[in-house]
């Protein structure tokens, strides 16, 4: 029997989470070692359990989805990251290859499709849904967009993009401090460079332009 591949399935749909575990521990060589529904935990569990593979759902309430697998990279680089959406937004994309994400799937797939994309990344390459693919280059420099889009948030830095998100999900500067782990002070920092790069100062305006850019779901 070939070598036992363990798994954390992360994701806030309980029915989600446990289809996939039923289907993963179907498989002779593979196991669900966790089943978490936010980031938060998923860092916690990857810290415990030392998974081969991280199973990461990108839209989930708390802590973001790429700051929990930024988190999950540097304290367990050994882990393999593949993020699961139900959309392929390029700043989704963008974001999750700038964290040399092991693959990233739409939920639209087959969970052979999942359980193929977890034997090619164990083999040691990237997996990504036909349409994450096709808009996206592999060569000897890694995987990039194929092409870049012009908009005011590329002017932001990574921890930027993640306060506007939280401020176009509702949160208030000590809700996103909470969440995030640092000072009210320094999200207020932060806030204040995203506004003056953007050009804008108005809760509503930000929530708008990060649901056009596809930032959070409407």
């Amino acid at each position: 029997m070939s070598q036992l591949i363990t798994i954390l399935v992360v994701d806030d749909h309980g029915l989600i989470r446990d289809m996939l575990k039923r289907y993963l521990d179907e498989e002779a060589n593979m196991r669900v070692v966790g089943c978490e529904s936010n980031a938060r935990d998923a860092v916690q569990s990857c810290v415990a359990v030392q998974p081969d593979v991280v199973l990461l759902d990108i839209d989930m309430p708390g802590l973001s989805a790429f700051e929990g697998g930024r988190l999950i990279k540097t304290q367990c680089p050994a882990t393999r990251l593949i993020f699961l959406s139900a959309f392929s937004h390029d700043h989704y994309i963008e974001r999750a290859l700038a964290l040399e994400a092991s693959g990233y799937l739409t939920k639209s797939e087959p969970p052979a499709a999942v359980i193929q994309a977890i034997r090619r990344v164990m083999a040691g390459t990237v997996c990504f849904s036909d349409e994450v693919q096709a808009r996206i280059v592999v060569d000897h420099q890694g995987a990039r967009l194929a092409h870049t889009f012009e908009s005011r948030t590329r002017l932001l830095t990574e921890r930027e993009l993640e306060m506007l998100a939280y401020i176009a999900r509702g949160l208030s500067k000590k809700e996103i401090a909470r969440t995030v782990g640092i000072s009210v002070k320094t999200v207020e920092q932060h806030c204040t460079h995203l506004m003056d790069k953007l050009a804008i100062h108005d809760r509503v305006e930000l929530a708008r332009l990060a649901i056009r850019e596809g930032l959070v779901e409407p």
